[in-house]
């Protein structure tokens, strides 16, 4: 089971996310007035969801699809022992560890705007 988020705010204006089987965990909006950076909103809004496993890619396929390029906002989750980053018309997936696969997202991440801070996904 795929349990992840994406933050409101991060996808871009006139997108539609609705990818097939996903479920709707919880939404919660949450004061980020210490660790937003340069133009993000002080306040997000979680969108916690859940989906099987054999919709990693389609899941995948559908935040690139609808994730605001600028800024740098990404989403990520776990399948199996892999972890999946997501930014806007790019995905990266490694196994969980793989320290040169979490290298490359995060030197991606930096070159498209996502402050350091906030590249801190967990393995």
């Amino acid at each position: 089971m795929i349990n992840g988020y994406v933050i409101g705010e991060s996808l871009r204006t006139g997108a539609v996310f609705e990818p097939e089987g996903l479920r709707i965990r919880r939404i919660s909006r949450i004061d980020v007035s210490q660790s937003a950076r340069g133009g993000q909103p002080s306040t997000w809004t979680f969108v916690e969801f859940e989906t099987d496993d054999s919709r990693a890619t389609a899941l995948a396929q559908a935040l690139a699809q609808a994730l605001e390029p600028d800024m740098g906002w990404y989403s990520d989750f776990v399948v199996g022992d892999d972890r999946v980053v997501v930014f806007a018309g790019k995905v990266f997936r490694c196994r969980r560890g793989d320290a040169q696969g979490r290298a490359e997202a995060v030197a991606y991440g930096r070159s498209v705007g996502t402050p350091e801070d906030q590249l801190d996904w967990k393995e």
